[in-house]
């Protein structure tokens, strides 16, 4: 809102200072510090309303050192980290961007779905929460919503070469097109590039959407799920998901500038830039939400916020078009999936093939598998970060790896 605002009085009045609206960095700067400011600020407030509400939550004894401490620890913190993305993009943004309101809607969609479960587990005292089925058809949802929009709204194109044909029989690239494309970025490969077309060579490029569309619902539901498997000890998803952020906020500030992608030699993305503001947001509310939630936490996300930050994820990355990028970038996300999914296929198989169930892992998910090594938990965060910091490096490091 700010931005239409400042550029109707630098239009209409010799403001000093009103131009400044009109660049990305300026913006994206202050929607991260703003959103720092909300979260650390209002975040104390939110706290003692849980408190008050007695939203805590119920902690199921795993027998881990500190766990008991826990419970009653205020959740639903998800809240705060939520009206702390959505504020400030909504001040600095250009709301009329697809982009930017595909991210708004998933925000609020997915936050409603986890606010659900949340609400279910405290207020109704069911454990169990929300209903997986409903979860998933939430998450299935979302993921029509953006695929469709992805695969069909006219402002979400690429800048491709135009070949045009010369007088002596020859073909030169002679001008630029912005075309729908289905086309995606595959790292360390050259010519780096893949097309969803070529998944289905029997169907009509026109339908080609489809194959697209369930892509994308499979993957906004493995990353939300993943973030929310993640959200296992303070400051872990949000730690993880604020370094993620951060590279997707290069990667879209990169791709939505023709100077920077021509001299990259990746896709240029018009419109795409605008997102980077979003993506600041995102960082600046994961970061203050440690202020309260880092060891020991003072509130935790819950199910509202780690779905959240597991979908926007998801869809920063296809809009960005570095989806096959996930699980390297999102590689903390991706392992502790991994470690559920084969200590439940292992636990079923040496059951029924030996009476006896077996774990590969002490306890899944991962970390609570050095938990029970008696790692204390900062450490465990503090080294899954540094993880996470270098998956973030090698994931930049494809721009020029191929």
């Amino acid at each position: 809102m700010l931005y239409y605002l400042f550029d109707y009085i630098e239009q209409n009045f010799d403001f000093p200072g009103a131009g400044l609206f009109q660049y990305i960095s300026f913006r994206a700067g202050m929607a991260a510090l703003f959103s720092l400011i909300i979260t650390i600020t209002f975040g104390k407030n939110l706290i003692n309303f849980l408190r008050k509400k007695q939203v805590g939550e119920d902690i199921r004894d795993l027998g881990l050192e500190g766990q008991i401490q826990k419970k009653g620890t205020p959740t639903m913190g998800g809240l705060i980290i939520i009206a702390a993305i959505l504020i400030p993009t909504l001040l600095f943004a250009r709301v009329d961007n697809v982009y930017v309101l595909l991210l708004v809607v998933t925000t609020l969609w997915l936050g409603l779905v986890g606010f659900l479960d949340d609400y279910i587990k405290v207020f109704r005292k069911n454990k169990e929460g929300l209903a997986g089925r409903f979860k998933i058809i939430g998450q299935v949802t979302i993921g029509l919503i953006v695929g469709l929009t992805l695969s069909f709204n006219d402002h979400v194109v690429v800048r491709q070469p135009k070949a045009i044909a010369t007088d002596n029989g020859t073909v030169a690239v002679a001008q630029y097109e912005d075309v729908h494309s289905t086309k995606t970025t595959v790292p360390f490969f050259k010519n780096n590039e893949f097309d969803y077309s070529a998944l289905w060579p029997f169907l009509d490029r026109n339908y080609t959407w489809i194959v697209y569309t369930l892509f994308v619902i499979v993957i906004i539901t493995a990353v939300s799920n993943g973030a929310n498997i993640t959200d296992g000890i303070d400051g872990l998803a949000a730690g993880t998901s604020a370094i993620i952020g951060l590279t997707l906020a290069i990667f879209a500030y990169l791709s939505g500038r023709v100077d920077f992608s021509d001299y990259l030699n990746i896709m240029y993305i018009p419109n795409l830039s605008e997102l980077v503001i979003f993506c600041t947001a995102f960082v600046g509310a994961c970061l203050g939400f440690l202020w309260y939630n880092a060891y020991p936490a003072q509130v935790f996300m819950g199910d509202t916020g780690s779905l959240s930050l597991g979908g926007i994820i998801a869809v920063l990355a296809l809009a960005v078009r570095k989806e096959l990028m996930i699980p390297l970038l999102c590689g903390i996300f991706l392992i502790e999936n991994l470690s559920v999914i084969v200590q439940v296929s292992y636990f079923k198989y040496t059951k029924k093939k030996y009476g006896e169930g077996r774990r590969i892992f002490l306890m899944s998910p991962l970390h609570h598998h050095y938990q029970k090594k008696n790692i204390h938990e900062a450490k465990i965060v503090t080294r899954f970060w540094i993880v996470g910091i270098l998956l973030a490096i090698l994931s930049l490091a494809t721009l020029k790896l191929r």
